[in-house]
């Protein structure tokens, strides 16, 4: 779905691949017509899938913040990722340092 008015959607997503212990991310930002402005793609590196899906979030909120789009609707398919964000969850009792970043992004908007 479309972002309404001077809103942008930020659809971004993290992945594993075990056999290879690589992991990379990225997303792509739409606007309320649903046509693309920016996208990006990053390897990450050695990590699970997870921390994948929160360099996803991270990295594209950095951008957010670079383009100077300030009004903006993050979408990810880590229902567990976005609890953490929300503050719903903790991982082991503690706060990733990656979704507390993400936490610093999105009180700038």
């Amino acid at each position: 779905m479309h972002p309404q008015g001077k809103w942008i959607k930020l659809n971004c997503d993290g992945a594993y691949k075990e056999s290879m212990g690589l992991a990379g991310c990225g997303g792509l930002f739409r606007d309320s017509n649903g046509r693309w402005l920016k996208g990006y793609a990053q390897k990450i590196g050695a990590c699970d899938a997870l921390h994948a899906e929160m360099w996803g979030i991270y990295t594209g909120m950095q951008m957010a913040r670079r383009q100077g789009f300030t009004h903006i609707i993050v979408e990810s398919d880590s229902k567990l990722l976005i609890d953490m964000v929300t503050g719903s969850c903790k991982l082991n009792g503690k706060t990733p340092i990656l979704v507390r970043r993400i936490r610093d992004f999105a009180n700038l908007q």
